[in-house]
């Protein structure tokens, strides 16, 4: 049968666009998946950092002590800023409780109602940092009695808050050697009865010998118990000050901070990012950020890092963002180089 050539001349050029098509698309397939290869080469996996971030109370103790925020909506201005987990500093409640005519019952509700604004705005409360309940590393036995009884409190209230740990100063004796033996005296007393509760009693380089991170390690490792373990801070590094003073004054001798926190990690069950004073380009200006952050990724540590600004040329707000900021481009930075 004769097919008339016009519609010869169309079925022919169906045909040949069809062919042209098919070519055109493995073409185009082909050059798709070469573009899919060099993207896949070229793109580097993007991780978050490597730890949780928390905020520490303290970043916030100006505006809570002049009465212009109150402690007791910690949890509701850290969960503005985003944050996940909290850390409480005792000494921002005294007066909460201390003068009551029943301390006991005072503190109590206090905490019934920080464990309800923990709930209510859904963050963790990840530690208590314990402050004037006496000196641990006290010379004498029954000061330091004394003081172990003080932080026994505040175990059970982190406790009550389902909180990992209680964070703790070693003050006291003056010559080392009494202070190693004290230290590691108190330190074993108390955490001995907090490990009753399940919670972990950290010390953290807080001034004069505790600041000392090589003879810190050294009363750890005397006291040598599962729930003793250190927090170390970026920046509280400072083994003696003009006068004498524990705080406040210029800092005349001071530990290596690098050194220090490298030498605390692997006893660090909590870890503190001190920040001063930033930049323009948002880096802290006495710590480099990344350093420190290498030696606690370089420790296997994945728990959270508290932020605890103690700057002036930011607001409280303004300084815990950038830390916070400074931490995730780090720690992702660091977490990305796998």
């Amino acid at each position: 049968m004769k097919i008339p050539f016009l519609k010869f001349s169309g079925i022919v050029a169906f045909i040949m666009m069809f062919s042209l098509g098919i070519i055109s698309c493995k073409d185009s397939g082909e050059k798709n998946s070469d573009q899919e290869v060099v993207s896949e080469n070229e793109t580097t996996e993007t991780k978050d950092p490597f730890f949780k971030i928390s905020l520490a109370q303290w970043s916030l103790s100006g505006p809570m002590r002049d009465g212009s925020m109150d402690p007791v909506d910690f949890a509701q201005e850290a969960s503005k800023m985003g944050f996940e987990g909290i850390e409480y500093v005792s000494q921002l409640y005294t007066n909460r409780y201390a003068d009551a005519e029943d301390p006991q019952a005072a503190l109590q509700a206090l905490l019934d109602t920080l464990k309800a604004k923990s709930e209510e705005y859904n963050v963790e409360n990840v530690l208590i940092m314990v402050d004037h309940e006496g000196e641990l590393a006290s010379a004498d036995e029954a000061t330091r009695t004394q003081a172990v009884e003080n932080h026994k409190k505040w175990v059970d209230a982190a406790e009550f808050l389902g909180a990992k740990a209680i964070r703790v100063n070693l003050f006291g004796a003056e010559d080392e050697q009494q202070w190693k033996t004290a230290a590691t005296d108190g330190l074993t007393k108390l955490s001995e009865y907090a490990s009753g509760k399940n919670i972990d009693v950290l010390v953290e380089n807080h001034g004069n010998f505790s600041s000392n991170a090589a003879l810190l390690t050294e009363v750890i490792q005397e006291v040598n118990m599962a729930n003793a373990g250190t927090l170390p801070d970026f920046g509280n590094f400072c083994l003696k000050r003009e006068g004498g003073e524990q705080w406040e004054t210029k800092c005349v001798e001071e530990y290596p901070k690098y050194q220090g926190v490298e030498e605390m990690m692997p006893y660090a069950k909590a870890v503190s990012a001190k920040t001063y004073e930033f930049n323009d380009e948002g880096e802290e200006t006495t710590i480099d950020f990344e350093r420190m952050l290498k030696i606690v990724k370089d420790a296997g540590y994945t728990g959270y890092i508290g932020i605890e600004y103690e700057g002036s040329g930011l607001s409280p707000e303004e300084g815990i963002l950038a830390t916070k900021e400074l931490l995730i481009e780090k720690g992702t930075n660091l977490n990305s180089e796998e």
